[in-house]
C-alpha cells in the first residue's frame, strides 16, 4: 500500500497536501482499494465552508456508496472537475490525478490533528488485527 511520507491522514482515509493556508484533499490507497472501481464523484460547490469532521462529498463505486469527510475546516476553493468524466483517476492515481477538492484553511493548526504517515500505517496495521 503506498503512504506517501510528506502527506498527513485522517481517521476516514482521507489524505491532505499542505501548501501554504490551503490544502489539497482526496481519499487515500487503501480507501479506494476498499471501495473497488470508482464510477461517480460527487463533487462540492466551490465557496461551500466546510468543519471538520462533516461530509462535503460523495464517492461511488461498483461496491458502495461513501461519504467524504473533511479533514479539516475551511472554504473550498477548486474542485477536481476531471472526476465528473473520469472518476476512475481516484483509483489510478489517488494521490496525483484523483484529487478532489482544493480548501484554504480556516485555521492551519487543524493541520496538527492528522496523523504523519507512520502514524496512518500505524491505524491501518492495528484495525487487520482486530
Amino acid at each position: 500500500m503506498n503512504i506517501p511520507k510528506e502527506l498527513r491522514y485522517s481517521k476516514n482515509h482521507e489524505w491532505v497536501r499542505v501548501e501554504g493556508e490551503k490544502v489539497i484533499v482526496g481519499i487515500d490507497d487503501y480507501a479506494q482499494s476498499q471501495l473497488g472501481d470508482v464510477v461517480f464523484v460527487e463533487l462540492p460547490e466551490i465557496g461551500s465552508i466546510v468543519t471538520c469532521g462533516d461530509s462535503f462529498s460523495v464517492v461511488e463505486s461498483v461496491k458502495a456508496v461513501s461519504d467524504i469527510y473533511a479533514p479539516v475546516s475551511g472554504e473550498i476553493i477548486e474542485v477536481n472537475e476531471v472526476l465528473g468524466d473520469t472518476p476512475e483517476c481516484i483509483n489510478e492515481d489517488p494521490y496525483g490525478q484523483g484529487w478532489i477538492v482544493v480548501i484554504q484553511l480556516k485555521d492551519a493548526s487543524e493541520v496538527n490533528n492528522l496523523m504523519d504517515s507512520a502514524a496512518y500505517q500505524t491505524m491501518l496495521e492495528e484495525g487487520e488485527n482486530s
